[in-house]
């Protein structure tokens, strides 16, 4: 079989060399192989679809996921938090989630509804710069994303750990010294990242700094580029705001569905996983929302509220019951996904609460 370079395929079919690098990374080029630190490529390959055309991504599954992996996630709850779904009522046609994270539950009604407006907003200030970035500079974000992934698959592992440590190194760098020019490339370190440090944690120190080391992923999909463009085209019309839930109350009224989902009370004290940002979010933070939930009741919104149950620890501990006394209170059950312990992962309580 007759080969030719990354650079002559490139010329042959007329894109970068670093697109043919991604092709071939991600398996969509017959018999492709990597030769040393290049990749070589049958005379006869036929260049494959793009997924950034309109034609490749056009069809019938425009079903969107979350594009990082977030400690506290919904994913394995969606189910019993999409029965409080309001919207078959022609009353609700608005959706706020003020605590967005990795967007389980904004994606799964996206993905089912077509809403009036919609609003999401964090204090994690490099999450909303990335769901801006997908949302507005989806092309640029793409190719940052692939020159990523063509360059860390095919290094070992002890590069890939210089690879890895390098651009943390970076990404902190920019968070502390950047300004709005590299909010492109701050987004798809983010991305990277998450895809390929340990469990896909986002976890700062009281620096504010990026401290989670690297994964052991064999073939992490840093570029997930199909379900970024259609996250980007499913968020053309949502309004998203860096800043803390209580920002949310000018846009809750009697026709929006409320979904707060805040860090979760820590059932131990060793699990104190409260550092998504340099914040704590404490005892009296919770009773503070818990407080904003009544006023956005009495504006006439639907809300819902997710958190740990501190039951699972001291069946005599009614935090939640108390603060909640006057409304309704589900305890479901939950995987505690994310713990350096496997033998301590398993089935928990979580708390619904609701006001309808």
């Amino acid at each position: 079989m007759e080969f030719m370079s990354a650079k002559e395929a490139a010329n042959k079919w007329g894109i970068s060399q670093r697109r043919v690098a991604v092709l071939c990374s991600e398996n969509r080029i017959t018999d492709a192989a990597m030769v040393g630190n290049m990749w070589i490529i049958p005379v006869s390959a036929k260049k494959p679809a793009d997924a950034r055309s309109k034609k490749y991504t056009t069809n019938d599954d425009k079903t969107i996921k979350p594009f990082l992996k977030w400690a506290g996630g919904k994913g394995q709850i969606l189910k019993e938090i999409g029965k409080y779904y309001p919207f078959d009522s022609k009353a609700i046609t608005k959706y706020a989630e003020p605590f967005v994270g990795g967007g389980a539950v904004l994606f799964d009604i996206l993905n089912k509804y077509s809403l009036k407006e919609v609003y999401i907003s964090d204090i994690n200030i490099e999450l909303i710069n990335t769901y801006y970035i997908i949302r507005d500079k989806i092309d640029e974000l793409i190719n940052f994303l692939s020159g990523y992934q063509s360059e860390y698959i095919p290094l070992e592992t002890e590069f890939r750990k210089k690879y890895y440590f390098e651009k943390r190194e970076h990404f902190n760098y920019l968070k502390i010294n950047g300004d709005e020019t590299v909010n492109i490339e701050k987004a798809s370190l983010m991305i990277f990242l998450n895809k390929t440090c340990f469990n896909g944690l986002f976890r700062v120190n009281r620096k504010g700094l990026f401290n989670v080391p690297m994964g052991t992923y064999k073939n992490p999909l840093i570029c997930d580029e199909i379900n970024l463009r259609l996250v980007s085209e499913k968020l053309k019309n949502v309004n998203i705001v860096c800043g803390d839930y209580k920002k949310s109350a000018d846009f809750i009224d009697e026709h929006t569905f409320v979904y707060f989902d805040p860090p979760y009370r820590p059932l131990t004290e060793t699990s104190n996983f409260t550092a998504y940002t340099e914040n704590s979010f404490n005892d009296n933070e919770q009773i503070a929302l818990a407080h904003f939930v009544s006023e956005m009741t009495y504006k006439g919104a639907k809300v819902l509220v997710s958190n740990s149950d501190p039951k699972n620890v001291n069946i005599f501990d009614n935090f939640f019951d108390d603060i909640y006394s006057s409304y309704k209170i589900k305890r479901i059950e939950a995987a505690r996904m994310i713990n350096c312990k496997s033998e301590e992962r398993g089935k928990i309580k979580e708390l619904l609460i609701s006001n309808f």
